[in-house]
């Protein structure tokens, strides 16, 4: 296995990361799109062009922090694509199945990640120039995508799983509930804190689910034992 600097797990983290939060959010725009809400396609957001979801305070800010006082959870969102409602012709239905396209399209990737770190696995010694690249961007693309769309899926507006848990409820139970939206995301940063002082809420929360699937894709990409949990090690 390789030892890698600083520079080279930035340079492999990019590529999964980047894709993860711009597909996460083209894939909402475009569900929207085909249930007759054309406002993300009108604003250019159903695109992979990262510059176009990139949110310098939730992308970029937000990560660089919880980083620099070594959080126990990185959090962080991208520019939530624009959504009008009133163009559905069954809003609360149409908005769960918007909500529930960026935690699928992160699935879809985590797949398509293993794939690409199958073949770096079956590659000859004789390629590793090759093999070992496509076995980091693979494991990296599993591990970001997975954790995403897991975080995304709790059922607390402004989330994903807040949307469709909302359309899934009576609708006077999901207009109190709908009101949490506001402080939603001060919920999130005061569950993070609590973190910081061994009260790991998210990590309860978060890492079962979270364990189950990236053993499933390990195993679809063809590690044996230990080694995706290895190669990941080598990333952090």
């Amino acid at each position: 296995m390789p030892d890698l600097n600083l520079i080279q797990k930035i340079a492999i983290w990019v590529i999964p990361v980047l894709l993860a939060v711009t597909l996460h959010e083209a894939a909402h725009g475009w569900v929207a799109n085909r249930l007759g809400d054309p406002t993300a396609r009108m604003l250019g957001r159903l695109t992979i062009n990262p510059l176009k979801h990139v949110d310098p305070v939730g992308t970029i800010l937000v990560p660089a922090v919880l980083l620099l006082f070594h959080s126990s959870f990185l959090f962080g969102w991208a520019k939530p694509v624009p959504i009008s409602p009133r163009n559905f012709k069954s809003p609360r239905r149409d908005m769960a199945m918007v909500g529930a396209a960026g935690p699928l399209a992160n699935l879809l990737m985590a797949i398509l990640w293993s794939v690409v770190a199958r073949i770096g696995l079956y590659l000859p010694a004789s390629a590793a120039h090759i093999s070992e690249p496509l076995i980091l961007l693979g494991v990296a693309g599993i591990f970001v995508n997975i954790l995403l769309m897991v975080f995304n899926l709790i059922p607390l507006p402004p989330l994903d799983g807040g949307r469709v848990a909302s359309g899934l409820m009576p609708r006077d139970w999901a207009r109190n509930y709908d009101r949490i939206e506001p402080y939603g995301l001060f919920i999130i940063f005061g569950l993070i804190l609590l973190g910081q002082f061994g009260f790991n809420i998210f990590g309860l929360i978060l890492w079962p689910p979270t364990a189950v699937l990236l053993t499933v894709l390990a195993t679809v990409a063809g590690f044996h034992g230990n080694e995706f949990i290895a190669w990941l090690q080598m990333l952090i």
